[in-house]
């Protein structure tokens, strides 16, 4: 009879040939556990299952040591054994409230089985343990104390693997604990300047850059955060809920959530209320953290669709979030200028084993403003007025053509008006049929027939006035006139007249035609001024250069006349 006591490790070698040595295993995590557990006293290449032992035993030299996936063998009398206790710190969670990827020991990631989903586990974040393995052809009998099974590596081989227990051989130590007896020596060994956290040194930047997760704010509790979407993690594609939204990384995610008790969560869960996902803001930019309160930095969330609250009725969840998509609008570094949401519901039965599939989108475009400088405006002249085109009025922001009134067959007013043209004197007039009101409200509703709706401000000085440019605008006078109605009235004539005043400065015309200006020689006149300085005898002969003067005179006059 074996005695319970006797802690031996005994391994049966079987005889190989100069140069064989036992291979270290590959990993087991790439190792497939076979269904063999081995019984005791069981021959033939079988092992010996036994309860983990609290002491150490040294490692057989020549024999790897590696980190096996997470199995828990069984031990004697079906009790389970925990050979992996939970890590005292995870040193790889350096995102708080968010999944960090590889991270293994990463509680936001909410994942069962990490190497499932993560490609690899980073150093440090998985449940350590040692193992130790062997060809399992070469083993032929195992009494170890020690937990021990067979897996099957990546080539179809099978190795025999022992685990052993050394606390030393983890990757993690159990943390001293700090008290006033002990804390001036630990100060003294450890002691040193203080981490300060870069959030709080560094100030943040002034604009999102692409790929930047987006700050929200919730004002009722004062408190920051991050705009989340949902996405779908490991072969389940659990929602992971701190996975943040990237600035102008447009994408859709989709993600299944289970519920153990589906009655209870309908109310209490907020992924499950439409008010979760609209009731905080979003910082326009990053430096809006100094001063979240300023409302020059929070951006409301609309909500574009209807939303009803979770309901339990009988055994029916109502109003359940079943989509949510973000339409986000940005203006380069200005930062985000709108948000809108827009939520899909829909209807749970209450059942065991219940779940949810949610899908979460987010689009990002270009800000287009809602104001009239935005919208193609229209246009009477570039720069100046056409005579004939309407004159332009504007009312806030909104540019549109002036109006007067327009007579309906019966000669009452009508709901549709003339255009204002430029230059193009007009006058027309209606009549207005009055109800029993009393003389404000008549007064009021004369005054809006006349003007039309919306009420004009301003008039466009150009043609091409721009809505957004104020000094291209001037403002219209208004003066109302006190009246007081002394009869009870049924209708009221009104009349607009538009008369156009041109009030430019133009240019003196000319007057007549442009004068000549003559210029002969000087001694032009000679021969005739010595011809009739001369005597009788010779006035004579004076008609002929008298004649010649006046043939000379008029061929000069012909020639510039053609």
């Amino acid at each position: 009879m074996r005695t319970p006591q006797l802690a031996l490790l005994q391994v049966f070698l079987l005889m190989f040939p100069d140069g064989v040595r036992p291979q270290p295993s590959s990993s087991p995590s790439g190792a497939v556990p076979t269904s063999l557990d081995l019984q005791p006293g069981m021959d033939g290449g079988t092992l010996q299952s036994s309860s983990e032992a609290t002491a150490t035993r040294p490692a057989v030299p020549g024999i790897s040591t590696v980190v096996p996936t997470l199995v828990t063998p069984s031990a004697p009398g079906n009790k389970t054994v925990d050979l992996f206790p939970v890590l005292p710190i995870c040193v790889c969670d350096l995102t708080p409230g968010a999944c960090d990827i590889n991270c293994c020991c990463d509680r936001d990631c909410y994942l069962l089985h990490p190497r499932t989903v993560f490609s690899f586990c980073l150093p440090g974040s998985v449940r350590s343990s040692s193992w130790v393995c062997v060809d399992n052809s070469l083993i032929f009998r195992s009494n170890s104390p020690f937990p021990s099974r067979v897996f099957m590596d990546s080539n179809g081989i099978r190795q025999f693997c022992v685990h052993v227990n050394n606390s030393k051989l983890n990757y993690f130590q159990k943390l001293q604990k700090v008290n006033a007896t002990n804390f001036q020596a630990l100060a003294a060994e450890f002691g040193g300047e203080s981490f300060t956290s870069t959030f709080q040194t560094q100030s943040p930047p002034s604009f999102y850059r692409a790929g930047d997760p987006i700050l929200t704010y919730f004002p009722k509790w004062s408190v920051i955060s991050l705009l989340r979407q949902p996405a779908g993690v490991g072969a389940a594609g659990l929602c992971a809920e701190s996975n943040p939204a990237g600035f102008l990384e447009s994408k859709s995610t989709t993600c299944t959530r289970f519920f153990k008790n589906l009655a209870s969560s309908c109310t209490l869960d907020s992924a499950l209320n439409a008010a979760s996902y609209y009731n905080f803001t979003v910082l326009k930019v990053p430096r809006g953290m100094t001063d979240p309160q300023n409302m020059e930095f929070q951006v409301p969330v609309i909500l574009t669709s209807q939303a009803n609250a979770p309901l339990l009725a009988g055994n029916t969840c109502q109003n359940v979030v079943s989509q949510v998509t973000y339409e986000i609008e940005t203006n380069g570094t200005f930062g985000i200028q709108k948000v809108s949401v827009s939520l899909g519901q829909t209807n749970l039965t209450i059942e065991p084993g219940a779940s949810l599939q949610q899908h979460f989108i987010l689009h990002f475009r270009a800000f287009q403003q809602s104001t009239a400088a935005s919208i193609t405006s229209p246009r009477s002249g570039n720069p100046g007025y056409i005579v004939g085109k309407p004159l332009l009025a504007l009312t806030g922001d909104v540019s549109y053509s002036m109006t007067l009134l327009q007579s309906q067959g019966n000669g009452s007013c009508s709901v549709n008006r003339h255009e204002v043209q430029f230059g193009v004197n007009a006058i027309s007039g209606c009549k207005l049929r009055l109800k029993k009101a009393d003389c404000s409200h008549l007064q009021q509703e004369i005054y809006q027939t006349l003007h039309g709706r919306p009420r004009p401000q301003h008039v466009a000085i150009f043609g091409n006035a721009d809505p957004a440019q104020k000094g291209g605008w001037t403002r219209i006078l208004n003066r109302h006139c006190n009246i007081s109605d002394s009869q009870q009235v049924t209708e009221v004539s009104l009349t607009t007249i538009v008369n156009f005043v041109d009030i430019t400065q133009k240019p003196e015309p000319p007057r007549g035609q442009p004068k000549m200006d003559w210029k002969l020689p000087f001694d032009f006149f000679f021969p005739f001024r010595v011809a009739f300085s001369r005597g009788v005898s010779s006035q004579k002969c004076s008609v002929s250069p008298i004649l010649i003067l006046c043939l000379l005179l008029l061929g000069v006059l012909n020639l510039e006349t053609t």
